[in-house]
């Protein structure tokens, strides 16, 4: 065996730390040691797998109820005084600026919209609700809306009355074709001031949007109606417009901005979201560096088990060496055990978060039966369940970061290994 012709990583090598590897401990091996560093290096990789995927899962979900229950750009008017003399941003043709605004290239659609908040009641039942004055045809291009994932009633009739989330239903205690009564505090006008306005309206459709906030509060009513109960006689509040790449909407501002008018002021998805996405992700880059200490201090168990096995080892070194074997394939024996145990720990720990990305929904269901539930409060998340969603490239992260660390702490032990001195080592046999 000459060191002029021993190729790296020879087969031999991998039989020498291989049978290092699986060594009892009667045998001077540390069979314990490598259990419980490929069990941190594993829990420590699945850690931060399920993490990262859980991270990218909220941030997808938050982000698709964002963008399909919400107009990505919200066109308004600036103050200006109407035919009484009053300041207001009523948007008298919306009509042909809605058609212009609809014209731009990457602008989905454009529609008219009435807003106002009022009191919803069924009988002992009130909450306070946000109504949203929209065509039928219009509501038809909101996702969310008219495809949520969970929907009864038909928008076909939608005309005929109104939309509600599930929220709502679930606060008043109504459902499809039982009627409620809406209490706006700006009615009509009268020789002693203002009087309320109270209408009924039948629920034709219940809509699931997904996000807490928005089936608790929200309720779609046809324009029209909308324009006669807030006294929006021929005008509209706002021009909510959809854009086929929500993520692009910064490069369609000038476009829009020209195509509104003079008085044009717009409100982005990332105006009205962005705080807390830039949130999201410093929380994530910060949950990333924890988990990567995690996986570290895991691999420092690796160092500790290898230590301990040059330790045990010092004579079958000596022996090596003097049979011809070079310090660069002692490194690279105790390199493999090393390495060995790191990969492995990745990936199993790979496999276990991936396994729990995908059964995300009987773990959390189970998770939750133990703690009696409440473990999940969507009115504080926003979002009903706890979402997953595997990215190739949060796993590659994962595997690279664990790989680098577990093979990095390896080389220290390895080197003291090959450096070892043939005569100390066998000094005293």
């Amino acid at each position: 065996m000459s060191a002029g012709t021993t190729a790296p990583f020879s087969a031999f090598e991998f039989m020498i730390a291989w049978r290092y590897v699986r060594a009892r401990r009667a045998e001077g091996g540390v069979s314990v040691m490598t259990w419980i560093s490929l069990l941190g290096v594993a829990l420590a990789v699945f850690a931060l797998v399920a993490t990262l995927a859980v991270r990218s899962g909220f941030r997808a979900e938050f982000v698709d109820t964002i963008l399909g229950a919400n107009p990505h750009v919200t066109v308004y008017q600036s103050l200006a005084p109407d035919a009484a003399g009053r300041l207001t941003r009523d948007i008298s043709d919306y009509a042909d600026m809605a058609a212009r605004l609809a014209a731009v290239p990457g602008v989905v659609s454009a529609a008219p919209m009435v807003k106002g908040t009022v009191m919803a009641a069924n009988g002992s039942a009130n909450t306070g609700v946000q109504i949203l004055g929209i065509s039928a045809a219009d509501l038809a291009a909101i996702p969310r809306i008219s495809h949520p994932d969970l929907a009864m009633g038909s928008l076909d009739r939608f005309d005929e009355g109104i939309a509600i989330g599930s929220g709502v239903a679930n606060d008043l205690g109504v459902g499809v074709g039982d009627r409620i009564k809406l209490i706006s505090p700006t009615g009509v006008q009268t020789a002693f001031g203002t009087s309320p306005r109270v209408a009924n309206y039948e629920v034709v459709y219940i809509f699931t949007a997904g996000r807490y906030d928005i089936d608790r509060t929200r309720i779609y009513m046809p324009f029209a109606k909308a324009q006669e109960f807030f006294n929006r006689d021929g005008t509209a509040d706002e021009i909510e417009v959809m854009v086929t790449d929500p993520d692009r909407v910064d490069d369609l501002i000038q476009p829009l901005m020209q195509a509104g008018g003079d008085r044009t002021l717009l409100w982005t998805w990332r105006d009205s979201s962005g705080a807390f996405l830039r949130a999201l992700t410093i929380e994530d880059n910060v949950m990333f560096v924890i988990l990567s200490i995690l996986v570290l201090i895991a691999s420092m168990n690796i160092i500790s088990g290898l230590i301990m096995l040059v330790k045990n080892k010092g004579r079958d070194i000596g022996i090596l060496r003097t049979m011809g074997l070079t310090e660069g394939s002692v490194l690279r024996v105790f390199f493999l055990v090393g390495a060995g145990i790191g990969t492995a720990g990745t990936m199993i720990g790979v496999a276990l978060g991936c396994l729990f990305a995908l059964y995300i929904d009987p773990i959390f269901s189970f998770v939750n039966y133990v703690s009696g539930g409440g473990v999940w409060d969507p009115s504080i998340r926003g979002l009903y369940y706890l979402p997953a969603k595997l990215q190739p490239r949060d796993v590659l992260s994962a595997v690279a970061l664990s790989l680098f660390l577990s093979w990095v702490v390896t080389l220290l032990p390895a080197r003291r290994a090959a450096r070892m001195n043939p005569v100390e080592a066998l000094r005293y046999e």
